[in-house]
């Protein structure tokens, strides 16, 4: 509980700072990339206070955890052997970043979308396209993609929600990822065939 309200008061600080965005894209980069903690706790609220700059701090958002994946991917590609098992021991395990691995060199873009979207966290998947030497143009593409639906999504239920958004996004967030995600899949799938 205690969490719950120094967030909720650091994020009433943020939406009265004038660098706002600055904040949102720094906390987005620092989400993609350290802190494997959903911003949706801190960006859901922002967005109905801010409602006037809501499609721009889901721009925000999506540029930092951009910049913060290509720098997961700059860290497996150039200094896995140096830092990549200690980043994996901080947030996943040496099994799971296996299982990543192989399934980035067998699916690559549509394995990035998908855990872009899932509530997993995304720094293995930088790790492993890096590692594996996944093309990066599709690496962005996917990571673009997935977190613009994320972050744009969450926009989207704040303009037609309003106030009722933060109530609406706990009660339904499990069903939406779950249906993101399955649709996805099918177009995987689709490709596939």
């Amino acid at each position: 509980m205690a969490i719950t309200a120094e967030l909720k008061q650091k994020t009433k600080r943020l939406v009265e700072s004038k660098n706002m965005l600055k904040g949102i894209t720094f906390a987005s980069f620092l989400e993609s990339t350290i802190v494997p903690i959903p911003l949706e706790a801190v960006m859901v609220p922002l967005m109905q206070a801010r409602r006037e700059k809501l499609w721009l701090i889901a721009l925000m958002a999506t540029l930092g955890c951009v910049v913060g994946a290509l720098f997961g991917y700059a860290l497996g590609y150039y200094l896995f052997d140096m830092v990549g098992d200690s980043v994996i021991e901080l947030v996943s395990s040496q099994a799971q970043f296996e299982q990543v691995k192989e399934q980035m060199q067998n699916q690559g873009f549509w394995f990035v979308l998908t855990l872009g979207i899932a509530p997993i966290p995304f720094q293995i998947a930088m790790l492993a396209a890096g590692a594996t030497q996944f093309s990066l143009v599709q690496f962005l593409i996917a990571t673009c993609i997935a977190r613009a639906l994320r972050y744009f999504g969450l926009a989207a239920v704040v303009y037609f929600a309003g106030d009722k958004a933060e109530k609406l996004i706990k009660k339904h967030k499990v069903k939406a990822i779950a249906l993101t995600t399955a649709i996805v899949l099918v177009g995987w799938w689709i490709t596939k065939g």
